[in-house]
């Protein structure tokens, strides 16, 4: 890992602060939002003379003083009451630069493979096709996984199907009425089922509103549905079965939905395979008498010193014998801790389950799994309608993901036949910008924002080229590369970087400050920062290219010196949001 220029600005002034006897942490620098007084600004000995160390002023000169001669710094301005600015060295900024050019990580990765993270993201039903309501766990989670695995960090990341609550019970009753004669219902058969689905994704979709809305209006059908659901997990032959071609036949649909949004997994587990794990589970919340009886049920209690519930219990099997959602939670984070070594798991699930991972998280503490591994809900808001109410069709009903997906590709062929980009370009070429468009368009609108807020979903406004959005990114990068191609075709090449002017400044120290971006992102477990970066990155370039007539540069060195400004710039937008998942384009 390569510091960047306000990180080690950061160490040299902590250990000035240290050996005035002051916290280290009072020397953190940061860039000046002022540029004319100074390109960073030290305010730690404000903070020092809340802390007894007396005239903030006194205490900055000293500071200063001690950090002078640093080979970084050109000049230190201490301004009253106790400001420190500081201008940094023309020399210093493009030598940096260079250094973390050098680096295909742009100075980011470490060596933390012993640091396994897992994520669990996506989280969509067996039967069901994945809706709007998947967007936003797919894509915050998949860039989390990305940007975790850039950083040097092992990462797993696990789809965490829904495939082993009631609805599997009404699936299974559903199909025995419609074909009662399957082999998989006759139970004094337990081997050598067929090897071909029963059903397709398109009966599932059918046969699961229709049970499931039946068995809310019909006791009896709810019933059955439980009883199925308990025969299954109890391991009856033709249901265990039955319920792998409902699996298998869900996650073909569910693998083509996410790859066209170019999203990927390294497990594709479910619920069910956390059954295996559930005795051992039940049976150490047993001998910790962490886990009591409660009118049939097996539930954990949380309670105060005083012994009153803080929260709800949580409910480990009903008075029926089946085991709930938070059972086999509880019992994949046994697994992810206990077997898998996971360092830390994050959970990238819909803000409504805030709940649910509370009882979850404080019953994995009374167990003991928070000695080794921290696990937490990172968990996002709605996406919204221009009604503010979550995004559905025009007709009311829950937009299937696939479609929005085709919704987007729509409007960016308009988008692009209106702005009348690629004119000479192939149907398939065109086509292929229409789909990265569309794709960058969907993630770039989700990810902008701080995962945790609401948005209101507009897909005209989010597929402008211009305006902070991912059609402008693509746009922006399309062009660098244009200008590279240009002044190749004029013998013009990029080359060593010259010592930094004025109007490389800003864009200069926007490119350094990747490093600290991405440790932020990580921090806060939210890609918008990143998104923030990329966005005035593309505008510091503009601001720049514009000041720069790069193509009618005489001196041949900084003309070579602004095209490996150029390209520094390309690479890093190209690599910031492949690290949100937005595949670039070559021309547009």
């Amino acid at each position: 890992m390569l510091l960047s220029i306000e990180q080690e600005l950061s160490e040299i002034f902590g250990k000035a602060f240290e050996s005035l006897e002051l916290p280290f942490k009072l020397g953190a620098v940061q860039r000046s939002n002022r540029p004319d007084l100074g390109d960073f600004q030290c305010n730690g000995a404000m903070a020092a003379a809340k802390l007894g160390a007396g005239n903030p002023f006194v205490t900055a000169e000293k500071v200063a003083e001690l950090v002078n001669s640093n080979d970084l710094i050109e000049k230190i301005d201490v301004v009253r009451p106790g400001f420190i600015n500081l201008f940094i060295k023309s020399s210093a900024i493009s030598q940096k630069l260079s250094q973390l050019a050098d680096d295909s990580t742009f100075g980011v990765a470490e060596d933390l493979s012993a640091h396994k993270v897992m994520i669990d993201f996506g989280g969509p039903n067996v039967a069901k096709s994945m809706h709007v309501g998947h967007l936003r766990t797919a894509i915050i989670g998949d860039s989390l996984q990305r940007i975790f695995r850039f950083k040097g960090y092992e990462v797993v990341s696990d789809a965490h199907l829904g495939d082993w609550g009631t609805q599997m019970g009404m699936l299974i009753e559903g199909l025995k009425k419609r074909q009662p004669d399957l082999v998989y219902f006759d139970e004094t058969v337990t081997n050598d089922y067929p090897t071909e689905s029963p059903v397709s994704i398109q009966d599932l979709e059918v046969i699961y509103p229709e049970e499931s809305g039946l068995c809310k209006t019909d006791p009896e059908a709810a019933e059955k549905a439980r009883a199925a659901t308990l025969e299954l997990q109890n391991g009856r032959a033709g249901y265990r079965a039955l319920w792998q071609h409902f699996v298998n036949v869900s996650v073909a649909t569910l693998k083509r939905d996410y790859g066209e949004l170019g999203v990927g997994f390294d497990l594709w587990k479910g619920e069910s395979d956390a059954d295996p794990f559930i005795p051992a589970v039940l049976e150490e919340l047993a001998d910790k008498a962490i886990s009591i009886q409660d009118q049939g049920a097996l539930i954990v209690p949380f309670r105060d010193e005083e012994g009153e519930n803080i929260m709800p219990p949580l409910i480990l099997r009903k008075s029926d014998g089946a085991v709930m959602y938070g059972t086999t939670d509880l019992a994949t984070l046994y697994e992810r801790v206990r077997d898998d070594k996971a360092k830390t798991v994050l959970y990238v699930v819909d803000g409504r389950q805030q709940q649910h991972f509370k009882q979850v998280f404080a019953a994995a503490d009374l167990m003991g799994f928070n000695e080794n591994t921290q696990y937490e809900h990172s968990y996002f808001g709605t996406v919204n309608g221009k009604d503010g109410k979550p995004f559905k069709t025009r007709s009311g009903g829950v937009m299937k993901l696939h479609d929005l997906i085709q919704m987007a590709k729509d409007e960016a062929r308009k988008k692009i036949a209106e702005s009348n980009f690629g004119s000479d370009f192939s149907q398939d070429e065109k086509e292929e910008i229409a789909h990265k468009v569309a794709i960058a368009t969907l993630k770039f609108a989700d990810l902008r924002n701080f995962r945790i807020k609401d948005y209101i979903f507009d897909l005209e406004k989010f597929s402008e080229f211009e305006g902070k959005t991912g059609p402008y990114l693509l746009m922006q990068v399309a062009r660098i590369k244009s200008i590279l191609r240009k002044a190749k075709g004029i013998g013009a090449e990029a080359g060593a970087l010259l010592e930094t002017s004025d109007n490389e400044k800003a864009l200069s120290y926007r490119l350094l400050e990747f490093p600290s971006v991405i440790d932020r992102t990580i921090d806060k477990r939210a890609p918008h920062f990143l998104c923030e970066h990329l966005y005035n990155l593309a505008q510091e370039y503009s601001s720049f290219y514009q000041k720069q007539h790069i193509m009618k540069e005489q001196d041949n060195l900084k003309q070579a010196s602004l095209l490996r400004l150029s390209q520094i710039c390309m690479q890093q937008l190209e690599a910031g949001l492949q690290l949100l998942g937005i595949e670039t384009l070559e021309r547009m």
